[in-house]
């Protein structure tokens, strides 16, 4: 009798071929439980690490927190790795070593070692970006790794990790639909990042009971802004405070100082490990920079301002932030939203700084339709002052067309609108 020949196997050879091939491999684009993809990543040795892990959750925030730490860390001369989502304009993005983008050819070695021993498992797009990240740290020489949870917590993929520090920059309403519908139970679902007797860093004044729970559970010290650490801005500095010291005049970075003050304390959280100086934390501060969180770009004299609120609690921000800019010309907000959020809350608290809407269809799974973002607007603004497009781009060329110079344009609602945009600007 013949032995039966094993049937070679066959993999993708670009990324484009793997991206395409590792979003077809589960029926869902979420699969929230961490049981599969830890169960690969223990095949290929991924579940300890020698260095530090810092892990961040959170509504808002999380990337303004890893970016920073990012900076403070390599002005100290560290090799720092970060795993973040979702990208603006490249997959590669995600996925920093000393905040160079690994390379095409590493992306695809890491999904090609993951495909092999995965058998019969099947993983999501994020679970099997999230395991190429780890595979890639593995085999680098690090100091330090920074992930960034993609949605929740508990559940979340990078979460199988085990963090030496975990991070909660904000609680708020935000895929209530996964997460639950009301702020305790978004916070347990974050909670779930915290690991017994580890450090737990809260980034928001209003600490939920369910966080406060779980670090009693757990035995993990928990830092609260607003009590273990605080800042205050002064003109064209500011100062922050903790239990342990003072740093005063420090430069002021770009991005919101609530999000830097939780960066310093899970920063002075890791002294165990590092010798981190005031200079390097002031190198940090004035280097670090996220495209696409309040990115102003002067084209002919137009102002574009790009920023990817996506939710009640970004667009808050983003109406304050922008109320502080000063006003000349005409306001053309240009938005794209995916169908899950909560559009009339994101959109209405921009509505008195707004001239004209330019609704934009958002071609992308989730993504909603202009007219359903119109529906929810024409609640709370003139339906002449509402326009529809077919995408984010067709919105933002018209957009130009009309505007003058001195007006601005808002591009907002969806890292997949900022994205459009920024491509064409």
């Amino acid at each position: 009798m013949l032995e039966q020949k094993k049937t070679r196997q066959v993999f993708p050879k670009s990324k484009e071929e793997w991206l395409s091939y590792v979003g077809s491999c589960h029926p869902l684009s979420i699969d929230l439980g961490i049981e599969r993809v830890k169960c690969v990543a223990a095949r290929l040795d991924l579940l300890r690490f020698s260095c530090p892990v810092i892990m961040v959750a959170g509504t808002n925030g999380k990337g303004s927190c890893v970016e920073l730490m990012k900076a403070i860390l390599m002005a100290a001369g560290l090799r720092v790795a970060t795993y973040m989502s979702p990208h603006l304009l490249h997959y590669n993005e995600r996925i920093r070593i000393d905040n160079e983008t690994v390379s095409d050819t590493e992306l695809c070695d890491a999904f090609e070692s993951i495909e092999r021993v995965r058998d019969d498992i099947t993983l999501t797009f994020f679970e099997f970006g999230t395991l190429a990240a780890l595979w890639l740290f593995k085999r680098s020489q690090l100091d330090a790794i920074i992930l960034e949870v993609g949605l929740g917590g508990r559940l979340d993929a990078v979460n199988c990790i085990d963090a030496d520090v975990a991070v909660i920059s904000t609680v708020d309403l935000d895929h209530m639909d996964w997460l639950g519908h009301t702020r305790e139970c978004i916070a347990r679902e974050k909670a779930g990042i915290m690991r017994t007797n580890k450090p737990c860093v809260f980034g928001d004044c209003s600490l939920p009971q369910s966080i406060d729970e779980q670090a009693a559970l757990l035995g993990s010290p928990l830092y609260i802004q607003g009590q273990a650490f605080t800042y205050r801005k002064d003109h064209c500095v500011w100062s922050w405070q903790s239990q342990q010291q003072t740093l005063s005049n420090l430069p002021l970075p770009r991005i919101k100082l609530q999000n830097a003050a939780t960066a310093l304390q899970a920063i002075e959280l890791l002294s165990g490990h590092f010798c981190i100086s005031r200079t390097a934390i002031e190198e940090g501060l004035r280097q670090v920079y996220l495209p696409g969180r309040f990115q102003v770009i002067e084209r002919n004299g137009i102002r574009v301002i790009l920023d990817v609120a996506h939710n009640p609690a970004g667009g808050r921000y983003l109406a304050r932030r922008f109320a502080t800019e000063p006003k000349i010309g005409r306001v053309y907000a240009i938005v794209g939203m995916l169908a899950d959020k909560d559009i009339k809350n994101t959109v209405a608290p921009l509505t008195d700084l707004i001239d004209d809407w330019y609704l934009a269809d958002l071609c992308c799974p989730r993504g909603a339709a202009a007219s359903q973002l119109r529906q929810y607007l024409l609640e709370i603004v003139p339906e002449s002052c509402v326009t529809t497009f077919s995408s984010p781009i067709i919105a933002y060329q018209q957009a130009c067309h009309t505007a003058k110079k001195g007006d601005s344009l808002l591009v907002f609602g969806s890292f997949h609108t900022v994205a459009e945009v920024l491509n064409a600007v």
